[in-house]
C-alpha cells in the first residue's frame, strides 16, 4: 500500500429491521393462493428470464442536484433508470428485479438529507451513484438506517470516511493531487481559482503537493462558487499564471520558457469561469488553461468551440479512461437501447460514468451474494468480507477490506488512488498518459503537510 496508515476507529454497530412478510397461507386458502400465484406468472411482473420470479427484488435509490443555480447532475439518476431498464430487461440482477428511486437534493443541505430520510422510509437495499456536498447531511440518516452508499461521485469528505461508505474513485483529492502532478513538468506558474468555501479550502494544498514534483507552486485565487461573472477572478489569475517572478520561470529542456497555466475547480461554474477569462483583452502572456473531470468534461468543451474554443490543449485529470476509448463500449449500448433519448444522459459526462461503475459494483456484491433476498447488512457484509469488483478496466480492480484502503489524513477510504492524465486536441479529450496513474504518496504527503 502507499501511504501512512493512520488508525481508524472500530465501525459502530448497527441493526435494522427485517422487512415486514405475510404469514404463510395455510390449507383453508390454499385454492386462492394457487390462483393468485398463476396471474403472477402470467402476467408482467415477470422478469424476462427471471426463472419465475421467485426472488425479491432489490430497491435502491440515486440522488443528484437537479435544476439548481450551482452544481448540476442530471445524468446521474437517468443513467441509473437506464442501467435499471437494461438490467431487468435481461432478468435483473442475478434473478432479482432492480427498482430505483431518484431524488433530487437541490445541492442544500436540507435536501441532502430529506433524500438520505426518504430512503429511510422507502426501506431501499442501498444509495448508489449519486452526488453531494453536503456528506454531513445525508450520511448520518443513512448510517442511522444502516444504509450502504456505494460509489457517490467523490465530492464531499464523508465519503472517504463513513464506515457505511464505498467509493470507487479518489474523490476531488485524488484529482487535485494528480492535476499537480500532470501540471508539474508542463507549466511556469500556476493559479487555482477555487471555491471560497470549506470544501475549497482543501483544494490548493492538494494541488500543491503535486507540483511540488516540478518545483512549483500555485498562486490562491478565491472565487464565489455561484456567481454568473468571473472577470475579476479571471484577470487576476491570468496575471499571477503569466507574468513570471523575478527568480525567473522554470524552463524546459529546451531552455524555452514553459507557459503559465490557469486551472479552475468550480464545478458547473467552471464553464461561466472560462467564458469570462476567454474575454479578457488580449496582451503577450503564454498562458494555458486546465481543470479536472468534473469541473471540464467533453460537452463542455464541445459547448465552448471545440477545437477552436479556449480548452484547445488544456489540460484535464480524470478517474477513469478518455470517452472514446473502447473500454466505455458496454455503457454506450445500454445509453442507446434503454435510454430512450434522454438527452440528460452523456456518455462523456463523469457524472453518468460513476453511476455506471457504481451500479456495476452493485451488481457484482448482488451475485456474490447468491441469495433470494438482498438486504443492507448482507451487502456490507459482502463489502466487509473482502468481495473483489472488476469494471472491465475503467477502474483498477477493487476491494474495500480495512487493508484495500489507503488510510491517510482525511481519506482513510480511498481505495481507488489511481488517476488519467488527459488532453483537448482538435476539440476531444484524449488521452495523455495510457496508463493509470498512481498518486498515493501525493495524497500521503499532502495531508502530512
Amino acid at each position: 500500500m502507499t501511504g501512512r496508515r493512520r488508525s481508524l476507529s472500530p465501525r459502530p454497530s448497527w441493526t435494522r429491521s427485517a422487512r415486514a412478510r405475510a404469514p404463510r397461507p395455510g390449507p383453508s386458502w390454499a385454492t386462492a393462493a394457487v390462483a393468485a400465484g398463476a396471474v403472477l406468472v402470467a402476467g408482467c411482473g415477470v422478469l424476462p428470464g427471471a426463472g419465475g420470479g421467485s426472488r425479491e427484488p432489490v430497491t435502491v435509490m440515486t440522488f443528484a442536484p437537479e435544476k439548481t443555480q450551482a452544481t448540476n447532475m442530471p445524468g446521474m439518476p437517468a443513467m441509473a433508470k437506464a442501467y435499471a431498464r437494461w438490467v431487468n430487461s435481461e432478468g435483473g440482477i442475478d434473478g432479482h428485479e432492480l427498482r430505483v428511486i431518484t431524488c433530487n437534493e437541490g445541492n442544500t443541505s436540507q435536501g441532502a438529507a430529506d433524500c438520505a430520510r426518504r430512503a429511510a422510509r422507502e426501506k431501499v437495499d442501498a444509495v448508489v451513484g449519486s452526488y453531494s456536498q453536503h456528506g454531513s447531511s445525508f450520511m448520518a440518516p443513512l448510517e442511522a438506517a444502516g444504509i450502504p452508499f456505494i460509489g457517490g461521485f467523490g465530492i464531499s469528505e464523508e465519503e472517504f470516511t463513513s464506515f457505511l461508505s464505498y467509493p470507487v474513485n479518489g474523490g476531488q483529492a485524488a484529482l487535485l493531487a494528480g492535476h499537480g502532478i500532470q501540471l508539474a513538468d508542463v507549466c511556469g506558474r500556476v493559479a487555482l481559482v477555487r471555491p471560497d468555501s470549506l470544501a475549497g479550502d482543501e483544494l490548493p494544498a492538494l494541488l500543491n503537493t503535486g507540483l511540488a514534483e516540478g518545483g512549483n507552486r500555485a498562486a490562491d485565487v478565491l472565487a464565489a462558487e455561484d456567481a454568473t461573472d468571473y472577470t475579476e477572478a479571471a484577470a487576476a489569475a491570468r496575471a499571477k499564471a503569466g507574468v513570471p517572478e523575478e527568480a525567473g520561470v522554470p524552463e524546459e529542456a529546451s531552455g524555452e520558457p514553459r507557459p503559465g497555466c490557469v486551472t479552475a475547480a468550480l464545478g458547473d461554474r467552471t464553464e461561466t469561469f472560462f467564458d469570462s477569462f476567454r474575454r479578457l483583452p488580449e496582451d503577450d502572456l503564454t498562458v494555458r488553461v486546465s481543470s479536472v473531470l468534473g469541473s471540464v468534461g467533453q460537452p463542455l468543451i464541445d459547448r465552448t468551440g471545440g477545437r477552436k474554443g479556449v480548452f484547445e490543449g488544456a489540460f484535464i485529470t480524470g478517474w477513469y479512461p478518455a470517452a472514446g476509448d473502447p473500454r466505455w463500449s458496454g455503457m454506450k449500448r445500454v445509453i442507446a437501447d434503454h435510454a430512450f433519448g434522454d438527452n440528460r444522459i452523456d456518455a462523456a459526462d463523469p457524472g453518468a460514468q460513476t453511476t455506471w461503475i457504481a451500479y456495476t459494483v452493485l451488481r457484482k456484491v448482488i451475485e456474490s451474494l447468491d441469495t433470494d433476498e438482498v438486504t443492507p447488512h448482507q451487502l456490507t457484509k459482502a463489502f466487509s468480507r473482502g468481495v473483489r469488483v472488476t469494471t472491465g478496466g475503467l477502474t483498477p480492480e477493487l476491494r474495500w477490506e480495512y487493508k484495500d484502503m489507503i488510510g491517510i489524513g482525511e481519506f482513510p477510504r480511498i481505495v481507488n488512488w489511481r488517476v488519467t492524465f488527459q488532453v483537448v486536441r482538435d476539440g476531444r479529450l484524449v488521452a495523455q498518459r495510457k496508463e493509470f496513474v498512481d498518486v498515493g504518496e501525493t495524497l500521503s504527503e499532502s495531508t502530512a503537510g
